[in-house]
């Protein structure tokens, strides 16, 4: 005689109808959209409306910060700003006597390695 019957269990009718779990069960078989599908549907579309205003609360915090950088040159900010010119700064920097330098250490602060050995 083989260890494991080939025989299938199958529980009693009464155990089978109680509850809600094993009723689902055997209506999911015959309706698997109905009862997996459109929750399922239901879901992801409600999900779409709840997070709308969540995502519009983004866009509108960014357009904030968008407007207040429009606000300070709004204020006048580049008015006060010097004009680069090239061939001005150009002439400066060739006025400078750039062969004129000593090479000095930069002090540390104290107990920060100086870097000799």
């Amino acid at each position: 005689m083989p260890t494991f019957t080939s025989k299938k269990f199958t529980p009693s009718s009464a155990a089978s109808a109680k509850g809600f779990g094993p009723a689902y069960r055997r209506m999911m078989k015959k309706y698997p959209f109905l009862l997996f599908g459109v929750p399922f549907i239901g879901t992801i579309v409600a999900g779409s409306f709840f997070l709308t205003p969540a995502t519009a609360l983004r866009y509108e915090k960014h357009d904030r910060k968008v407007r207040q950088l429009s606000q300070e040159e709004a204020m006048g900010l580049d008015k006060n700003r010097r004009k680069l010119d090239m061939n001005e700064e150009y002439y400066k920097l060739a006025a400078k006597d750039l062969d004129d330098w000593d090479m000095k250490r930069v002090e540390r602060l104290k107990g920060e390695h100086d870097g000799r050995l």
